[in-house]
């Protein structure tokens, strides 16, 4: 690894560690001492490694120097609770400290915060913002820049997110059955969202955003390795993870400009993960849950031996279940799309009219593929143009308009003279 991206890697991948086993220390009222402390130990990495150059073992290095600074910080409150606790009549508010940043006490004390940050009294958006910032350890301006906000917006986020945390006290502790029926849903929801928002980037002008998916993925697989948490659903969502992730070095171009499936070089899929998904579905059967039903239709994206209509018809019978379990217009979009590849264009058509999608530019996208008639398809590819969020999206959509309207200039093919 070379130097100049040495430490925002560490900072990336130690961050949370060291800021979770502090937070089990001191208590997770104590977020923000705990965030500080691990800021400064960077900071002094970055400043020592610049001059003397970079130790042996850098993450020993890193986990000493928090260590250190946690017990400087412990000596100043101790000189406090002494001389001016009494004073003040303050209870003391330390004892003696010992910081664990074994790897076992560090991966206990990842899952932990990552059921604290899932609290129900904690809102869904403060969870997923606390969850990129002590989870994923990314800066304030990258979660505003995944989430689309301002910096100024995450930062009020966080502190609210905080407020809440010291106000109900909510702990650091094991997971213990109760936790689990109240958390788990919320716990895999947020997994679900991030790893989608680094997939399909509806906020970014990024296409992907890998660092959200491979975090998720981390996230969720130290999940699996918990016996309690090791459940149905976790494995269908990892295996949903896993046939996804495999498609990323074939969605771009080299310009940053996605592929379509169709269009995507399919040797390009890495078929180690899609083995890693089928691995993790089998596990997912005991429960029909969305992520189980998502997984299985991610399946059979991947399967390029099948016929192109046994294909469709498991798909679409796949989102017929869905759309039971879970409605929602998305889905009821993607139903559509798999109906028409089922049953043809004009049934697909038929459904798709009945859903009311109509500012939304997948929607006017499906229409514009549904449709036989080239004026009606630039008709609804010019209103998808204008609802496109990204430039990504608008780049796929002008592609599509080119594309129709060359179709229609070609001369027609001239007839054949009859056969006297």
């Amino acid at each position: 690894m070379e130097g100049n991206s040495l430490i925002p890697n560490l900072f990336r991948s130690e961050f949370s560690k060291i800021v979770s086993v502090l937070c089990k220390r001191f208590g997770l009222s104590n977020i923000q001492l705990a965030e500080d402390l691990t800021s400064d130990t960077f900071l002094k990495a970055s400043e020592t490694w610049g001059l003397k150059g970079i130790p042996d073992h850098p993450r020993a290095w890193l986990y000493q120097v928090a260590q250190n600074k946690a017990k400087d910080h412990f000596r100043r409150e101790q000189i406090f609770n002494k001389k001016i606790a009494p004073v003040l009549n303050k209870e003391n508010i330390f004892s003696e400290i010992e910081i664990n940043l074994s790897e076992v006490n560090i991966k206990d004390s990842q899952l932990q915060m990552l059921f604290a940050v899932c609290h129900p009294t904690i809102k869904q958006e403060g969870q997923i913002a606390l969850a990129l910032r002590v989870l994923c350890g990314f800066g304030i301006e990258e979660i505003s820049n995944a989430l689309l906000s301002t910096k100024a917006t995450i930062n009020k986020r966080l502190y609210r997110t905080k407020t809440i945390i010291r106000q109900h006290n909510i702990q650091l502790v094991p997971p213990n059955k109760t936790d689990l029926v109240l958390r788990i849903d919320s716990v895999l929801n947020i997994l679900y969202l991030l790893f989608n928002e680094g997939y399909y980037s509806a906020s970014s002008e990024k296409a992907i955003q890998k660092e959200l998916c491979i975090e998720s993925m981390r996230l969720l697989y130290m999940l699996l390795n918990y016996p309690l948490t090791n459940t149905p659903k976790t494995n269908a969502l990892m295996a949903l993870f896993c046939f996804h992730a495999s498609r990323f070095d074939a969605r771009l171009q080299r310009d940053g400009t996605p592929i379509l499936f169709n269009d995507q070089d399919k040797t390009k899929w890495n078929y180690e993960l899609i083995a890693k998904g089928k691995y993790f579905l089998p596990f997912s059967t005991q429960v029909k849950s969305k992520y189980h039903l998502e997984a299985w239709i991610a399946y059979w994206h991947t399967q390029l031996a099948i016929s192109k209509k046994d294909k469709w018809n498991n798909i679409l019978q796949l989102y017929n279940q869905l759309i039971q379990i879970q409605y929602s217009p998305i889905t009821a979009l993607n139903r559509t799309y798999a109906l028409a590849m089922a049953e043809g264009k004009a049934v697909g058509l038929k459904e798709a009219l009945k859903i009311d999608l109509k500012e939304n530019h997948l929607y006017q996208c499906l229409l514009a593929e549904l449709h036989t008639d080239s004026s009606k398809q630039k008709h609804h590819l010019q209103l998808a143009l204008k609802l496109a969020r990204t430039e990504h999206d608008r780049e796929i959509i002008l592609r599509k308009l080119q594309n129709i309207t060359q179709q229609s200039t070609l001369p027609s093919k001239p007839q054949t003279p009859p056969q006297k």
